[in-house]
């Protein structure tokens, strides 16, 4: 969940948020296009994108590659792959903006891209042109890709 003292709260969204969240992202985005394509940080802009792109119709979908989170805590952001684009009428996509550096980094490449997310924390909000939700930056938020179904025991069991 990374590191304690800076998340006190957990935001969990499953998947049918996530896809309602991303078509509300659609419905602002679409009024500022049209889009030549999308171009997602990964990986956590990948789902968004690929929604975004359904709902947008749009077929041009490239990738920005950064890492800066493992598991557990976030540390200094490594390029993996960057693009050969300024970003002039392209969308660029990320599932959250946090701390703001890795969106840096992004809008750096692609200085013309109109840079998008679902969720924005108050540190990286600035970076975002246009978001959804706004969680605080003490938040973690839990992905549906970083959870899973577990068995819970009814409440009689745990009392006996």
């Amino acid at each position: 969940m990374g590191d304690k003292s800076r998340y006190q709260k957990m935001f969990p969204v499953s998947w049918e948020q996530l896809h309602r969240d991303c078509r509300a992202l659609s419905w602002r985005l679409m009024e500022k296009g049209p889009w030549k394509g999308i171009i997602a940080i990964t990986r956590g802009g990948l789902v968004p994108a690929a929604i975004l792109a359904r709902e947008l119709d749009i077929h041009l979908v490239d990738t920005i590659c950064l890492s800066s989170y493992n598991w557990k805590e976030q540390g200094q952001a490594q390029v993996l792959k960057k693009i050969d684009n300024d970003g002039d009428g392209w969308l660029l996509i990320d599932d959250l903006v946090d701390t703001g550096k890795t969106a840096k980094i992004a809008q750096d490449m692609v200085p013309k891209a109109h840079f998008a997310t679902v969720y924005a924390k108050p540190e990286g909000r600035p970076m975002v042109e246009t978001y959804i939700t706004e969680v605080s930056q003490d938040t973690w938020i839990l992905f549906p890709w970083d959870a899973g179904s577990q068995f819970v025991e009814p409440i009689i069991q745990v009392v006996e």
